[in-house]
């Protein structure tokens, strides 16, 4: 005969036991923020930084092409051009210029939207902080007229120009000045041609031509005084293997700014005078990019289509829609619904509030004020137990990880309308002062006021491939270890 036990629980008993589950299991979540950690590998970032020969390896024309996409690498700026300033003052003065380029920016969307009731067009260049100019990062090489130029990206310019010969006034770059009269392939744009008129009417520089004006001339201004100016050209542009014929650009005679000895700037902006809506028809007015870390040399891609194959993505791409925002057409805006920090969401009245810029060009990513307060406790609580390191700039909640091979860091991810989610890299979650980890920062800063626009800048969008789709008015993301080989 089988032989078998019988276990009977009494009512106290089941009750103990439950309780216990009960406490254990809130235990565990209440200690699940483990889960949400990624490794930061401080040695790695200390040897690559130590032997990295940024020269050596910038230069670049690779490129590759798929159907009707193409595919470029692009580089971050800091290792395409020679640094005379030591490395924590350049730092210290990118941050400075960065934060005027942010202050800039929220005082120019108050005034969009102050006079978003007056008549005026919908793709009218922005007039941007001169300062914007000397904290561009991301570079990428061009074929203009036959010659080479390396140019800054820039997803909040609209205008791509270049220095051309001759030249009033220009400022120092590594490559020849381009020059319109020994290519075969330039046209100029007549004065009172139509061409000329729209997009005179585009960038507001509309006026009747002057006394003995053939050219098409344009202006743009900039907040600290610096500009371009020059006139209205066509010419064919070749990326890779694509060829764009009658591309309008700016051929810039005078020209004032730090322009970090780029050649010119690649406008990837959303309105009519831009690189993609020039070149919608070709590309589709779809365009990505993965962005390189920033003090590493590493290299990404800007893609220029909509073929996905051509990605390298390690996680679907989540879409979130653009955010419809009168007088700010140029601009990508997004709605944030919400902030986790290591899997603990944040709570906050300024989320879904007042929509967030997704910008290229900023390089710390900027938050209302309580967000930012937010964000700063649960990450602290989070990161307790590390040696406290001074405050740097804008940078408030440092840390001394000199010590530290490997630290383990709360995860960072930013939610979006429509359940998309930006997962911040481990790279883009600190910002590394000294190479040697002894001061190493919170990559994130408060706004000065609850009702400014926030700014979600470069540096958390490094290692992840985001998607514009101006035809859809969708921005995607997904995460991508960026690489171009």
């Amino acid at each position: 005969m089988k032989r078998t036990t019988t276990i009977t629980i009494t009512p106290l008993l089941h009750f103990a036991s439950s309780l216990f589950f009960v406490v254990l299991l809130k235990s565990v979540l209440a200690d699940s923020s483990y889960q949400e950690k990624k490794l930061l590998d401080l040695q790695s970032f200390q040897l690559k930084h130590l032997h990295h020969n940024a020269l050596a390896t910038c230069f670049s024309h690779k490129s590759s092409r798929k159907e009707d996409s193409t595919r470029l690498e692009i580089k971050h700026k800091d290792f395409c051009f020679k640094k005379s300033t030591d490395p924590y003052l350049r730092l210290k003065q990118r941050l400075i210029l960065d934060t005027k380029q942010v202050q800039f920016l929220q005082s120019q969307i108050r005034k969009s939207i102050s006079t978003k009731t007056q008549k005026q067009s919908d793709t009218r260049i922005p007039i941007t902080s001169g300062t914007r100019l000397q904290i561009l990062n991301y570079v990428i090489t061009m074929n203009l007229g036959g010659k080479n130029m390396t140019v800054i990206v820039d997803t909040g310019s609209d205008l791509t120009w270049v220095q051309c010969q001759p030249c009033k006034s220009c400022y120092t770059q590594n490559e020849p000045l381009y020059n319109p009269t020994t290519s075969v392939t330039y046209r100029p744009i007549p004065c009172n041609s139509s061409d000329c008129r729209s997009f005179q009417d585009a960038s507001g520089n509309p006026g009747p031509c002057g006394y003995r004006q053939s050219g098409c001339n344009y202006l743009v201004n900039y907040g600290d005084g610096s500009y371009t100016r020059g006139e209205l050209g066509k010419e064919r542009v070749i990326l890779g293997k694509a060829m764009i014929n009658k591309f309008v650009f700016g051929c810039g005679r005078s020209n004032k700014g730090l322009f970090g000895g780029a050649s010119g700037l690649m406008g990837l902006g959303n309105s009519a005078l831009s690189f993609v809506t020039q070149t919608s028809n070709q590309f589709g007015g779809v365009f990505s990019y993965c962005l390189p870390s920033s003090d590493l040399g590493d290299s990404g891609s800007l893609n220029l289509g909509g073929n996905y194959s051509m990605y390298k993505n390690v996680t679907p791409i989540s879409y979130t829609k653009m955010v419809h925002s009168p007088g700010l057409s140029t601009f990508y805006m997004l709605n944030l619904t919400g902030i986790r920090v290591g899997g603990v969401g944040l709570n906050s009245t300024s989320f879904g509030q007042n929509g967030v810029l997704l910008d290229s060009g900023t390089v710390i990513t900027r938050l209302p004020p309580s967000v930012y307060t937010a964000l700063k406790a649960e990450f602290v609580k989070q990161f307790s137990g590390f040696p406290e390191a001074p405050a740097f700039s804008i940078l408030d909640t440092c840390f001394n990880l000199s010590t530290y091979k490997e630290v383990n860091i709360p995860t960072v991810q930013m939610a979006f309308e429509g359940n998309a989610e930006l997962n911040v890299h481990v790279n883009g979650i600190f910002y590394f002062v000294k190479p040697d980890a002894s001061q190493i920062c919170l990559a994130f800063a408060s706004l000065m006021y609850e009702d400014e626009i926030a700014i979600i800048g470069n540096y958390q969008q490094q290692n992840l491939r985001v998607v514009y789709d101006t035809k859809q008015f969708v921005v995607g993301f997904a995460e991508e270890e960026c690489s171009f080989d």
